[in-house]
């Protein structure tokens, strides 16, 4: 199955750059596009600053967008997206089918004193479930880059037996080597394909300058980095073999010693 990471800094409100690289995806016969975080919102500096319709504004057009666009090229995208409710906001991952779209609020969010998305959203604390869905046999699961770092996140994965995890971030600072060995070791120990589409572009404020790495990256299931992207808008276009998770998971057997001891 081919997939795509779009690799993007916030989007202008015209469709014509999505539509660019839909039409690209189209005719390498992509089937699923996962984007970055913060491409299709503002990113969370400016959205503190915003005033809530306008955010609302910004919201409801780009999902428009995204259905008009998912329906015109029989594709599915997983995109970050910021729901608003009345005066609530929420950080959430939209899953558009040509068909239809359904909404998964972010679960763990980030909380340090220069990026406290956990005070500024209004996602309910809960046990984390993994969002899956299943696309051409193949069974993906949806973690946002900050939830990475939690190990009940990568446990609930492996026993729903996630064959790959769809990974939008925004990702910066100096932290791209971290991430990296981050993403290989899990990749590795769950036996499954991870896709990350991390940010690009910069933001500055009166303390601090935020690049935006990039280097979005497909790593396969014995935790081998198959592609990578720079530092600029890009994208990546790769396959998904569903046979090599299985055989992955054959190989070291991992939750089968957990499943002896209940936990599997």
């Amino acid at each position: 199955m081919k997939c795509a990471a779009l690799q993007l800094s916030t989007l202008p409100m015209s469709e014509a750059k999505l539509d660019y690289y839909f039409r690209i995806c189209e005719k390498k016969g992509v089937e699923l596009i996962l984007l970055s975080e913060y491409a299709l919102n503002s990113f969370f500096k400016e959205l503190e600053t915003m005033p809530i319709l306008m955010i609302k504004e910004q919201t409801n057009h780009k999902i428009k967008i995204l259905k008009d666009l998912c329906s015109r090229y029989n594709i599915t995208a997983i995109a970050p997206i910021v729901l608003v409710k009345g005066e609530k906001l929420f950080k959430s991952v939209a899953k558009f089918s040509p068909k239809s779209v359904h909404y998964y609020n972010q679960q763990f969010l980030i909380n340090f004193k220069h990026w406290d998305e956990e005070k500024f959203f209004d996602n309910v604390v809960e046990i984390f479930s993994t969002p899956i869905f299943t696309l051409n046999k193949i069974r993906f699961g949806i973690i946002s880059g900050y939830e990475a770092h939690f190990d009940a996140v990568w446990m609930d994965a492996m026993k729903k037996n996630v064959d790959v995890v769809l990974m939008p971030s925004s990702s910066t600072f100096d932290s791209a080597n971290r991430w990296q060995a981050m993403l290989k070791t899990r990749a590795f120990l769950n036996s499954m394909y991870i896709l990350r589409a991390n940010r690009v572009g910069n933001y500055s404020d009166d303390k601090i300058s935020w690049r935006f790495y990039g280097h979005s990256k497909l790593v396969n299931p014995y935790g081998e980095i198959e592609l990578s992207l720079g530092h600029k808008e890009e994208i990546l276009l790769c396959d998904i073999e569903k046979e090599e998770s299985l055989n992955a998971k054959k190989l070291w057997g991992w939750k089968k010693q957990l499943a002896k001891r209940g936990q599997g």
